[in-house]
């Protein structure tokens, strides 16, 4: 990212007191400026979630790629670079063409506040309407009612991951209230696809449904189901059974967000066949997801034969969900597993630890390098002692891979750095491991 973009990137930033502050009303009035972008944009699949938002969004790309489709995409947050969270017609959008649009938009604001994701999500509206393609895929950046994204007015298909507890501080602890702010993307007549859910959350979504009168559902575990059988990926619908190649994200987790993705191409998206289907399971990519690092300043300081592992997730739900996938490696592959994690202060620790008791032999929590809202490593150590793991803490990420490197361990360990997707960023930047 060049000095001009984060010059810019920094400018936006000040603009508006709060970082997070759900309304629609001050995009609104931008976009109202700039002619309303965000009613010309390509046919859109918008997807709101707690857990697996990115990884669908993933393999909702790579299987109409493979299919020949341009498609414009736009997640949240970015790893390393900004660039990261605006995909044009399959390429990350360069430096130049973003400058621009930020530039237009920050000028059409004249020095209104609006936060930081409003107004880059203009930009973002701004570009996907203005270069052709076949395809957005949409990503809330939180919650979905009153999310910038959902400022669009029609869609070719709304999306609906796993619901679970985050961002406590925004929606509260009731599930049904954080169900609630998701199902707020569900439009009259547009298809609606869920991934299975607990009941109390589909009970929220099937009210919320009928309210606006999104139609058809297509829902996990009623209408469709994916799991793995004889090292294949079965999906069933009520169109029939494919037999499919296992996804290349790894963890039981991705068996669910590929079926979802699925599920949603043979809802809206019929004209992809099943061999096109195969090919986007086989070469989705998507960093910092149970990603395994093979190469790198950080990896070659490791005891040669060690694994390196990466993922960011950060809630309890996703903790669940690696710490299955660790427990599945340990079976067919047994190691010792070491962790080093950095959270924000705004997630459950506790949480996010339980699962990892007994799996882990131990963690060390480090600072998130650049990040004030990160929990102080001792504070996390003391967190994770009390969820039954010994723990300690480190100074820095290279201070805890050094510790790791004077263990001396044998046979090789098996180490994830985890908790944070901004954790994941700076160890990809560290690592020189930069995605693309």
């Amino acid at each position: 990212m060049t000095e001009q973009t984060e010059a810019i990137l920094e400018r936006l930033v000040g603009l508006h007191p709060k970082s997070i502050d759900l309304e629609v009303g001050r995009i609104e009035r931008l976009l109202a400026k700039l002619g309303n972008p965000h009613l010309s944009l390509p046919p859109t699949i918008h997807i709101a979630g707690t857990n697996g938002k990115g990884s669908t969004s993933a393999f909702l790309r790579a299987m109409a790629e493979a299919a020949g489709k341009k498609v414009h995409v736009y997640t949240s947050p970015h790893l390393v670079h900004f660039r990261e969270r605006i995909r044009l017609a399959g390429t990350l959008v360069s430096d130049e063409i973003l400058i621009d649009a930020l530039r237009r938009c920050e000028k059409a604001n004249d020095g209104e506040p609006i936060t930081f994701f409003e107004i880059t999500t203009t930009a973002a509206f701004l570009l996907f309407s203005e270069h052709p393609a076949d395809l957005l895929i949409l990503e809330v950046g939180l919650g979905g009612r009153f999310d910038a994204t959902n400022v669009i007015k029609d869609a070719l298909a709304t999306v609906i991951t796993p619901i679970a507890h985050d961002h406590e501080g925004f929606f509260g602890t009731e599930i049904s209230r954080i169900a609630w702010e998701k199902a707020g993307i569900m439009k009259k007549g547009i298809p609606s696809i869920w991934a299975q859910q607990e009941d109390e959350v589909r009970s929220v979504l099937e009210a919320e449904a009928a309210k606006v009168g999104a139609q058809p559902l297509s829902i996990g575990g009623q209408d469709w189901m994916s799991f793995e059988e004889h090292g294949s990926l079965i999906f069933q619908g009520e169109s029939g059974l494919l037999d499919l190649p296992m996804p290349r994200l790894g963890g039981r987790h991705q068996l669910s967000n590929a079926g979802t993705a699925i599920a949603t191409v043979r809802q809206v998206l019929p004209e992809i066949t099943d061999e096109q289907i195969a090919k986007g399971l086989t070469s989705v990519d998507w960093p910092a997801r149970l990603q395994r690092l093979t190469s790198g300043h950080l990896f070659d300081q490791l005891p040669k034969g060690s694994e390196l592992w990466l993922d960011g997730g950060h809630n309890p739900h996703a903790g669940l969900a690696v710490a299955s996938a660790f427990a599945d490696l340990e079976e067919k592959a047994p190691r010792s597993l070491h962790m080093v994690v950095g959270m924000l202060n705004t997630k459950d620790p506790a949480g996010y630890f339980a699962p990892f008791k007994g799996l882990a032999k131990d963690i060390i929590t480090v600072p998130i390098e650049g990040n004030d809202a990160a929990l102080d490593p001792v504070d996390l150590a003391q967190i994770a002692q009390q969820a039954g793991i010994p723990a300690s803490a480190a100074g820095s990420v290279e201070e805890a891979f050094k510790r790791l490197t004077l263990m001396n361990m044998k046979p090789a360990p098996r180490i994830l750095v985890s908790g944070s997707l901004y954790l994941a960023g700076n160890i990809l930047k560290t690592n020189g491991t930069l995605p693309q």
